[in-house]
Protein backbone atom coordinates (compact mmCIF):
# COMPACT_ATOMS: atom_id res chain seq x y z
CA UNK A 1 0.00 0.00 0.00
CA UNK A 2 1.43 3.16 -1.17
CA UNK A 3 -0.45 5.43 1.68
CA UNK A 4 1.21 3.85 4.01
CA UNK A 5 4.90 3.97 2.91
CA UNK A 6 3.97 7.53 2.16
CA UNK A 7 3.29 7.95 6.13
CA UNK A 8 6.54 8.69 7.40
CA UNK A 9 7.34 11.38 5.12
CA UNK A 10 4.03 13.55 5.09
CA UNK A 11 3.47 13.02 8.77
CA UNK A 12 5.60 16.41 9.78
CA UNK A 13 4.47 18.55 7.55
CA UNK A 14 0.91 16.99 8.26
CA UNK A 15 1.52 16.88 12.07
CA UNK A 16 2.94 20.35 11.53
CA UNK A 17 -0.44 22.30 9.51
CA UNK A 18 -2.35 20.61 12.47
CA UNK A 19 -0.60 22.46 14.73
CA UNK A 20 -0.58 25.86 12.95
CA UNK A 21 -4.15 25.58 12.50
CA UNK A 22 -5.71 24.22 15.80
CA UNK A 23 -3.19 27.41 16.77
CA UNK A 24 -4.93 29.76 14.56
CA UNK A 25 -8.12 28.41 15.63
CA UNK A 26 -7.25 28.68 19.53
CA UNK A 27 -5.97 32.41 19.57
CA UNK A 28 -9.28 33.29 17.18
CA UNK A 29 -11.51 31.94 18.59
CA UNK A 30 -10.22 31.46 22.69
CA UNK A 31 -8.31 34.20 23.14
CA UNK A 32 -10.75 36.76 20.44
CA UNK A 33 -14.19 35.37 20.89
CA UNK A 34 -14.64 33.74 23.69
CA UNK A 35 -13.47 36.54 26.15
CA UNK A 36 -15.81 38.67 24.23
CA UNK A 37 -18.76 36.00 24.34
CA UNK A 38 -17.65 35.75 28.06
CA UNK A 39 -17.86 39.39 28.34
CA UNK A 40 -21.30 39.63 26.78
CA UNK A 41 -22.74 37.12 29.06
CA UNK A 42 -21.04 38.61 32.19
CA UNK A 43 -22.71 41.74 31.24
CA UNK A 44 -26.19 40.35 30.68
CA UNK A 45 -26.15 38.94 34.05
CA UNK A 46 -25.22 41.59 35.74
CA UNK A 47 -27.76 43.72 33.91
CA UNK A 48 -30.67 40.80 35.07
CA UNK A 49 -29.49 41.27 38.33
CA UNK A 50 -29.37 44.59 38.58
CA UNK A 51 -32.66 44.85 37.33
CA UNK A 52 -34.21 42.08 39.73
CA UNK A 53 -32.76 44.02 42.35
CA UNK A 54 -34.00 47.80 40.78
CA UNK A 55 -37.68 45.72 40.62
CA UNK A 56 -37.38 44.35 44.21
CA UNK A 57 -36.57 48.20 45.30
CA UNK A 58 -39.48 49.15 43.48
CA UNK A 59 -41.51 46.47 44.87
CA UNK A 60 -40.44 47.50 48.10
CA UNK A 61 -41.27 51.31 47.82
CA UNK A 62 -44.52 50.30 46.03
CA UNK A 63 -46.07 48.29 49.39
CA UNK A 64 -44.40 51.45 51.70
CA UNK A 65 -46.56 53.54 49.32
CA UNK A 66 -49.80 51.05 49.48
CA UNK A 67 -49.21 50.67 53.37
CA UNK A 68 -49.23 54.58 53.66
CA UNK A 69 -51.84 54.62 51.50
CA UNK A 70 -53.92 52.25 53.58
CA UNK A 71 -53.13 54.20 57.42
CA UNK A 72 -53.82 57.42 55.22
CA UNK A 73 -57.50 55.77 54.00
CA UNK A 74 -58.38 53.89 57.66
CA UNK A 75 -57.33 57.46 58.70
CA UNK A 76 -59.65 59.18 56.28
CA UNK A 77 -62.33 56.42 57.19
CA UNK A 78 -61.80 56.89 60.94
CA UNK A 79 -62.43 60.74 60.76
CA UNK A 80 -65.56 60.59 58.41
CA UNK A 81 -67.20 58.18 60.32
CA UNK A 82 -66.53 60.92 63.16
CA UNK A 83 -68.30 63.54 61.01
CA UNK A 84 -71.12 61.23 61.01
CA UNK A 85 -71.71 60.59 63.99
CA UNK A 86 -71.20 64.11 65.53
CA UNK A 87 -73.46 65.04 62.14
CA UNK A 88 -76.14 62.82 63.75
CA UNK A 89 -75.76 63.42 67.32
CA UNK A 90 -76.23 67.22 65.87
CA UNK A 91 -79.49 66.21 64.22
CA UNK A 92 -80.88 64.31 66.70
CA UNK A 93 -80.17 67.33 68.98
CA UNK A 94 -82.07 69.57 66.91
CA UNK A 95 -84.79 67.13 66.20
CA UNK A 96 -85.17 66.80 70.36
CA UNK A 97 -85.36 70.47 70.17
CA UNK A 98 -87.79 70.80 67.69
CA UNK A 99 -90.05 67.79 68.60
CA UNK A 100 -90.22 69.30 72.36
CA UNK A 101 -91.51 72.64 71.50
CA UNK A 102 -93.63 70.95 69.39
CA UNK A 103 -94.57 68.96 72.19
CA UNK A 104 -95.52 72.40 74.59
CA UNK A 105 -97.56 73.68 71.38
CA UNK A 106 -99.45 70.83 71.22
CA UNK A 107 -99.75 70.53 75.12
CA UNK A 108 -100.63 74.24 75.59
CA UNK A 109 -103.28 73.93 72.11
CA UNK A 110 -104.78 70.48 73.95
CA UNK A 111 -104.84 72.62 77.44
CA UNK A 112 -106.89 75.34 75.96
CA UNK A 113 -109.03 72.68 74.11
CA UNK A 114 -109.35 70.81 77.41
CA UNK A 115 -110.28 74.32 78.72
CA UNK A 116 -112.79 74.63 76.12
CA UNK A 117 -114.46 71.57 76.04
CA UNK A 118 -115.22 72.15 79.52
CA UNK A 119 -116.43 75.31 79.41
CA UNK A 120 -118.94 74.20 76.35
CA UNK A 121 -119.55 71.23 78.72
CA UNK A 122 -120.24 73.57 81.49
CA UNK A 123 -122.68 75.64 79.42
CA UNK A 124 -123.96 72.67 78.18
CA UNK A 125 -125.19 71.22 81.43
CA UNK A 126 -126.48 74.46 82.79
CA UNK A 127 -128.35 75.03 79.35
CA UNK A 128 -129.79 71.08 79.86
CA UNK A 129 -130.65 71.60 83.44
CA UNK A 130 -132.54 74.93 82.42
CA UNK A 131 -134.32 72.72 80.04
CA UNK A 132 -135.02 69.97 82.64
CA UNK A 133 -136.33 72.54 84.56
CA UNK A 134 -138.48 74.13 82.68
CA UNK A 135 -139.73 70.65 81.55
CA UNK A 136 -140.02 69.68 85.40
CA UNK A 137 -142.09 72.69 85.55
CA UNK A 138 -143.88 72.23 82.70
CA UNK A 139 -144.73 68.37 83.50
CA UNK A 140 -146.03 68.79 86.73
CA UNK A 141 -147.66 71.80 85.81
CA UNK A 142 -149.99 69.25 83.15
CA UNK A 143 -149.79 66.15 85.18
CA UNK A 144 -150.72 67.42 88.54
CA UNK A 145 -152.35 70.74 87.61
CA UNK A 146 -149.93 71.93 90.33
CA UNK A 147 -147.56 75.23 89.77
CA UNK A 148 -143.87 74.36 90.78
CA UNK A 149 -141.65 77.50 91.47
CA UNK A 150 -138.23 77.40 89.58
CA UNK A 151 -136.26 76.97 92.42
CA UNK A 152 -137.41 73.71 93.64
CA UNK A 153 -137.74 72.92 89.94
CA UNK A 154 -133.80 73.05 89.58
CA UNK A 155 -133.38 71.76 93.12
CA UNK A 156 -134.44 68.25 91.85
CA UNK A 157 -133.04 68.53 88.57
CA UNK A 158 -129.89 68.88 90.29
CA UNK A 159 -130.71 65.93 92.91
CA UNK A 160 -131.48 63.50 89.71
CA UNK A 161 -128.35 64.59 87.46
CA UNK A 162 -126.37 63.65 90.82
CA UNK A 163 -128.19 60.59 91.44
CA UNK A 164 -127.72 59.73 87.37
Amino acid sequence: MPQIAQLAETYASQIFWLLVFFGITFFVIGRGMVPKVMETVALRDKQISDDLAAAQAARDAADTQEEEWRERQNANRAEAQAVINEAKAKAAKSSETKLAAAQERLDARLEAAETEIEAARTSAMAEIEDVATEAVQDIVGRLAGAKVDKRTARSAVKKAFANG
